[in-house]
């Protein structure tokens, strides 16, 4: 008798310790290289919870007053990835090495994620951190995000850029939405120094719930035209408001669960198409409605069997992947489920393939 109470305390014992979160960052150490003297530096580190429980961040602290950091506030569900931000200011010359300090549900340490680099007054090489060469200017990226906004809120985002010419570069983005506004800082880039554009999006201009993306172009010079060269996607993701739900209906409400919120495709080398299915469920006490289903990248295509979904139901979601379209992809393979799920209205599918 004795033996079989301890076993079933052993059951129970190695149940807890199973039944928890994991926060697995994609890297603990970023190597910046060479970072410009006073010009600040934004690194994002990606994160998973590869755990069976929700994980939740209570802190996210620099070792020193040179960093800005945030961090998810909500929780994290099992599967699913998050984004650890900071951004350094850059403020005194020579080699750096800077931790933050994570503390989660995951584990009774913290765990420790850092950079490292050197500040000097003129970065020599600028390829990694500008790989967009347009010619006479090269940029940080062509593709932006404005994730996770709600109705009224006007965030701000910016894109870096060098000017290459011996002679000043004055940036404009031709076929702005109305949605969106954009200031040049400075209005006129020296030669060999760097710009800012910074984008601001009006939020109550938007045209739908869920992905907005548009296409706007750098002019280089008097004269440009538009072209799959100097383009620039951005997109925006507006999320339901349930600010005005009550405490019963929270109680009440819907439910998601995906059977799978990663799917790694492999290598797709020889193949005109790939395709994965996975479970989606509801597991609350009244309907799920999906309001748009939608894909980041034009190489991703969907189908989903039903678009509502009573308590207890369940249905299928197919993912099609087409490796033709990878190469002029600008965004990363993504599906984006909007529901009225007040908890996760927003559920990303992150999808991994080699073409």
């Amino acid at each position: 008798m004795k033996q079989k109470y301890i076993f079933l305390l052993y059951l129970m014992c190695a149940g807890i310790l199973y039944a928890q979160p994991r926060f697995v960052p994609d890297v603990e150490i970023k190597k910046l290289g060479e970072v410009e003297f006073q010009q600040p530096k934004r690194v994002v580190f990606d994160f998973v919870n590869k755990g069976n429980q929700p994980l939740r961040i209570s802190s996210a602290k620099a070792s020193c007053g040179c960093m800005d950091v945030s961090f998810p506030k909500t929780a994290i569900p099992a599967g699913k990835r998050g984004e650890i931000t900071l951004v350094y200011d850059a403020g005194m010359l020579g080699t750096f090495y800077k931790e933050i300090e994570v503390v989660s549900n995951a584990s009774e340490s913290p765990v420790y994620l850092g950079i490292q680099g050197t500040v000097v007054v003129g970065v020599r090489d600028v390829g990694e951190d500008y790989p967009i060469d347009l010619g006479n200017v090269q940029l940080q990226t062509n593709y932006l995000e404005f994730a996770d906004v709600h109705k009224g809120e006007h965030p701000v985002l910016e894109m870096s850029l060098i000017n290459k010419e011996h002679t000043a570069f004055r940036p404009e983005l031709m076929h702005l939405p109305a949605y969106l506004s954009a200031q040049y800082i400075p209005e006129n880039v020296p030669p060999g120094k760097k710009g800012v554009i910074r984008l601001t999006l009006d939020s109550d201009k938007l045209f739908q719930m869920g992905l907005n993306k548009t296409s706007v172009y750098l002019s280089r010079y008097m004269g440009d035209k538009i072209s799959d060269a100097n383009e620039i996607q951005i997109s925006a993701v507006l999320l339901p408001d349930f600010s005005r739900m009550t405490a019963k209906e929270k109680e009440n409400a819907p439910a998601l669960y995906i059977s799978e919120s990663f799917l790694d495709f492999g290598s797709l080398e020889g193949k005109s198409k790939a395709t994965h299915t996975i479970s989606v469920y509801n597991q609350g006490k009244s309907d799920l409605h999906f309001e748009q289903v939608q894909v980041f990248s034009e190489a991703v295509s969907v189908s989903l069997g039903n678009r509502v979904l009573k308590p207890g139901a369940s249905t299928k979601l197919k993912i099609t992947v087409t490796p033709k379209y990878l190469k002029h992809a600008k965004g990363r393979p993504r599906v984006l489920l909007i529901t009225n799920d007040p908890l996760q209205p927003k559920t990303i599918v992150n999808i991994d393939v080699k073409p």
